[in-house]
């Protein structure tokens, strides 16, 4: 017999009125009910939690595109398919035909949506967004007689790897004007396996090209999206001014992928490359400004360039350097709040005999190095020349090179300087440099040739060659043997 229960008595069930019976049988029957589902809900919660269980697990929910154009279209409203076979240059191409129009309204915006794009190159146009949506991969495709071949570059003289024509990029433009290439954060992929191929097998007539490249323009932005497997360079903005790369994924094999340097701006201007992850076989960054005699003929510099918040890989090359390409002049460079980690080398200046031009004020601050061979470079016979019309006479200029804030571990090499006679480094600086080293051995704060100044303690200890100073300012000791060299590559 069924009982009810209270706190001051105890009846028999039949002894209460029917409706009070059933609303109380009622009601515990409620509770049990959503006691069972509370629990199921609890438990397929769990279980959709767990890798490959699908159990009360919604599908991804797409992420609406931003409108930030007032007219925007989809690349499927010219064609396009995105299944990774079909090609899409002319969908691309009529798009981006439809935008050059709206200038006077504030341009257009193309958005790709998720799929596979395969396209050969094409051009961008001014006031052009184009929007990348998560899941979106536009891919180069392979055969390289779809890629049109360019003049060389003015301030390189020929091809860098082959006299004559060079290959376009995937993405290009010309004397342009608010150009943003940004998204949620979908991809552009060189596929550049067949390059490398054929490259090291010595079969490519002309220089491969970048991934993407801008030139002669301005006012551009480039944030939150992944660029992969380049040809050549990844990123390449070319004689541009008033340009920022922020939030952007570039990655590429650490070995067997030549010359996939990921940021290279090359002759520009007012430049902010910030909070990105670089991972590639050549240089993370280089800064550039042309190649002997003809980048000295082009006269363009790199200067009031701001590099910030990055995390960088390089096996082969270096984190971040300036150079060896730099004819035209690099100034007013900051490199701060970066990270290296398992590089061959951190913070790097190569240039020789015949650049001309000059590197100067240059800022380095609150780098950490991790796990990397040699930590500070500067090289003053990368010498490698277009042709034979450079004049070895055409030294270049270098000054005012500080660093502060160094720290790291794992580091062979803390600092190797290899200036000459006949291009001595004047002015460097080094204060708050703390590096961990694994190389027990003399000769690890390596100089060459160098003017400059140490500021309070620094570890390792550094070369005669500087100047010491404490923490206040005040000259300690003047060195008397800036021209002592102590290089010893087999470190």
């Amino acid at each position: 017999m069924v009982e009810i229960f209270s706190s001051r008595w105890r009846l028999p069930l039949q002894h209460h009125p029917r409706w009070l019976v059933g609303l109380l049988t009622t009601h515990r029957t409620l509770v049990l009910v959503l006691w069972i589902v509370g629990f199921a809900l609890v438990f397929g919660w769990q279980l959709s939690s767990m890798d490959g269980v699908a159990f009360f697990r919604r599908g991804p929910v797409a992420r609406p595109v931003p409108r930030l154009r007032p007219v925007a279209y989809n690349l499927t409203d010219f064609g396009g398919v995105g299944d990774g076979k079909t090609l899409n240059t002319e969908a691309f191409e009529r798009a981006v035909e439809a935008i050059s129009t709206l200038g006077a309204r504030g341009g257009g915006q193309l958005n790709v949506p998720p799929g596979f794009w395969l396209t050969a190159p094409f051009n961008l146009t001014s006031h052009m967004t184009l929007f990348l949506a998560e899941g979106a991969v536009i891919l180069g495709i392979e055969d390289e007689s779809y890629w049109q071949l360019m003049p060389p570059l003015p301030s390189y003289g020929y091809g860098r790897e082959h006299k004559g024509p060079r290959y376009g990029s995937l993405i290009h433009g010309q004397n342009l004007k608010d150009i943003v290439i940004t998204g949620h954060n979908g991809t552009i992929n060189g596929q550049g396996q067949v390059w490398w191929t054929k490259y090291k097998k010595r079969i490519l007539n002309y220089t491969r090209g970048p991934l993407v490249q801008l030139m002669w323009s301005k006012d551009i932005v480039i944030s939150n999206i992944t660029l992969r497997d380049s040809p050549f360079w990844t990123l390449h903005p070319y004689d541009c001014k008033n340009v920022t790369i922020s939030h952007v994924t570039i990655l590429a094999p650490v070995s067997g992928a030549p010359n996939t340097d990921g940021i290279d701006p090359d002759s520009c201007e007012d430049v902010l490359i910030e909070n990105c992850y670089i991972c590639v076989g050549d240089d993370a960054v280089a800064i550039k400004s042309g190649w002997d005699q003809y980048g000295i003929a082009y006269g363009r510099p790199s200067a009031n360039i701001t590099l910030r918040n990055l995390t960088v890989q390089s096996v082969v090359s270096a984190g971040i350097s300036i150079g060896s390409e730099m004819s035209g002049g690099v100034s007013n460079i900051t490199v701060e709040n970066l990270i290296v980690w398992e590089s061959r080398r951190g913070i790097r200046i190569k240039t020789a005999p015949g650049r001309g031009g000059y590197v100067r004020n240059i800022f380095y601050r609150n780098v950490t190095l991790d796990n990397v061979r040699v930590g500070i470079v500067i090289k003053t016979d990368y010498n490698e020349h277009p042709d034979e019309g450079f004049d070895p006479a055409a030294v270049p200029i270098i000054k005012n090179i500080t660093y502060s804030g160094i720290h790291g571990q794992g580091v062979r090499v803390p600092v190797r300087i290899d200036g000459s006679e006949e291009i001595p480094v004047k002015d460097v600086s080094f204060q708050d440099v703390s590096v961990g080293l694994s190389y027990k051995k003399k000769h690890i704060f390596q100089c060459s040739f160098v003017e400059g100044r140490v500021i309070g303690s620094i570890f390792p200890a550094p070369c005669e060659n500087l100047d010491l100073y404490d923490e206040q300012g005040r000259l300690i000791k003047r060195s008397s043997s800036q021209n002592n060299t102590d290089i010893d590559y087999d470190i």
